[in-house]
C-alpha cells in the first residue's frame, strides 16, 4: 500500500468512526464507554378531540363535534361543492342554506333523475344518512363519492357545514 493510499484509508476510517460516534477508545489504547445514546422521544399523541365552542348552539350530536375535524373532513367535499352564498356550482351544487330545503331544489343545477324524483327535506340527519353511503342512500344519483366512514367525522363535517353554510334553527 502506498503512503497516499494509506493516508486516504486512514482519513476514510476516521470519518466513518466520527460519523458513528467515535471508536470508543482513548489515546492510550484503553476503551471506555461512549456517551449514552439520547433517549428516543415518545411518539406524538393525537390531540384530544374536544367540542368546539362554535358548535355549542347546534342540536345534539353536532354540538359535541370538533371544528378542526369538520374542516379537515370538508376538504373531501370541497373539490365538488362550495357553501358560500352566491358562489357558482361546481361538479356538485352549492350547499349554501341546504338544510331545510327540498332535495334537488337549486333551479340552476342539473341534478340526476334520482335527485329530481326524490322527495325529502335536507336535514342534518338526512345528510348523515347520505354521507354514510351516497349511492346506497339514493341509488341512481351521480355522486361518485364513497362516503365518510367514521360517525364522528360525519358529525363534525355536518356541524361544520351547518355553521359555514348559513344553517338556521327551526323556529
Amino acid at each position: 500500500m502506498t503512503h497516499k493510499t494509506h493516508l486516504a484509508a486512514t482519513a476514510i476510517l476516521a470519518l466513518c468512526l466520527a460519523a458513528c460516534g467515535g471508536s470508543g477508545g482513548t489515546t492510550d489504547g484503553t476503551t471506555e464507554p461512549g456517551p449514552a445514546p439520547a433517549p428516543t422521544p415518545a411518539p406524538p399523541t393525537a390531540p384530544a378531540v374536544v367540542p368546539s365552542d362554535v358548535f355549542a348552539s347546534l342540536p345534539a350530536p353536532y354540538n359535541d363535534a370538533n371544528y378542526a375535524v369538520g374542516q379537515r373532513t370538508w376538504r373531501l367535499c370541497s373539490s365538488c361543492h362550495v357553501f358560500e352564498e352566491g358562489a357558482p356550482h361546481r361538479i356538485g351544487p352549492n350547499l349554501h342554506r341546504m338544510f331545510g330545503s327540498p332535495v334537488g331544489a337549486k333551479a340552476d343545477f342539473p341534478y340526476s333523475d334520482a335527485l329530481i324524483e326524490a322527495d325529502f327535506i335536507w336535514t342534518p340527519e338526512r345528510l348523515d344518512e347520505w354521507l354514510t353511503n351516497p349511492s346506497g342512500f339514493l341509488p341512481g344519483n351521480r355522486m361518485t363519492f364513497a362516503g365518510v366512514r367514521k360517525p364522528e367525522d360525519r358529525n363534525a363535517v355536518i356541524a361544520y357545514l351547518m355553521v359555514e353554510s348559513g344553517w338556521q334553527p327551526e323556529e
